[in-house]
């Protein structure tokens, strides 16, 4: 499997406020780049799989949404957030 416990605890840990948040929006735009970054490799090699790329539409758009929230709420953690991810904005 490609997403570990220990891996997701590496994320959040790194990404959240703390060692157990995982409801933060920068600790959920994490997990979720780390996912879309998996999948879009997947689909470089895998071009016909449409369920797999129907997910990863869903997820963009959900990072998006997250990221338009966190840009609103607070513009600071934002601007580092997509700097340390490399999300082009």
């Amino acid at each position: 499997m490609y997403l570990t416990s220990e891996k997701k605890q590496e994320l959040f840990e790194k990404y959240g406020r703390g060692k157990n948040d995982t409801g933060s929006p920068e600790a959920q735009i994490a997990l979720l780049t780390y996912r879309i970054n998996h999948l879009t490799e997947h689909l470089k090699t895998h071009k016909k799989d449409f369920s797999t790329h129907l997910g990863l539409l869903r997820m963009v758009g959900k990072r998006r949404r997250l990221l338009e929230y966190l840009k609103k709420q607070d513009l600071e953690r934002y601007r580092s957030l997509i700097t340390e991810l490399g999300i082009r904005k």
